[in-house]
This record gives C-alpha cells, sequence and structure tokens, in this order.
C-alpha cells in the first residue's frame, strides 16, 4: 500500500515528444527528446517492439512521471519515465493524453 502523501511526492506531467531516435544496437530501446513546456528531458524507454513507426510518437502527448531521479540506460541518462500498461496480449500501451492539455499540466 502506498500512503495518500507518497502518492503526492509523485510529479505526473503531460509531455509532448520532440524527437524519436534509434540507439545503436538496442533492439528495444528508443531515445525520446520530452517537452514539459518549459524544459525538455531525455528519456530511454523500451517501446520500440511495440511501437516500431516512430511517427507514432513523434508529436503526441502522453503521460510522463516527470520528477524520477536519473538513471543511465545504455550509457544515456533517461531523466523521466513514460506511463504505460501491458495488454493481454503481451503489448505495451502507452498512456496518450488529450491535445487540448498543455505540455508540463499536471496530473492529478
Amino acid at each position: 500500500m502506498v500512503s495518500f502523501k507518497d502518492w503526492q511526492n509523485l510529479d505526473l506531467r503531460v509531455g509532448l515528444i520532440k524527437s524519436v531516435e534509434d540507439m545503436e544496437g538496442k533492439d528495444k530501446l528508443y531515445k525520446l527528446i520530452v517537452s514539459f513546456g518549459e524544459e525538455e528531458k531525455t528519456v530511454v524507454s523500451g517501446i520500440k517492439l511495440d511501437y516500431p513507426n516512430k511517427e507514432d510518437l513523434e508529436n503526441k502527448k502522453l503521460a510522463f512521471i516527470y520528477n524520477l531521479d536519473p538513471a543511465t540506460i545504455a550509457g544515456v541518462e533517461s531523466q523521466a519515465m513514460i506511463l504505460g500498461a501491458v495488454n493481454e496480449e503481451g503489448k505495451y500501451k502507452l498512456v496518450f493524453m488529450d491535445d487540448s492539455l498543455k505540455e508540463g499540466t499536471k496530473l492529478e
């Protein structure tokens, strides 16, 4: 169980994916540049097999954990985490946000 106070420590925000790059030698990873309004962050995510077409991600708004401690993945510092779920077929599905939400908007 997570206390309400712990949940309040999460900073969930709308991020706009500005670019999607392949990572050399990594079949499952993308390097994303994500705008949160006044700040951009780099996010490394293992979604490439489920989203092989970069166009499905570029210029899309998704949900992110904004205040996650940075982690180095395949030599790149990842500064946030994209939110998603695994469906019954084992495919990762992302949480796309409504276009009317501005990047950087906090999720409640």
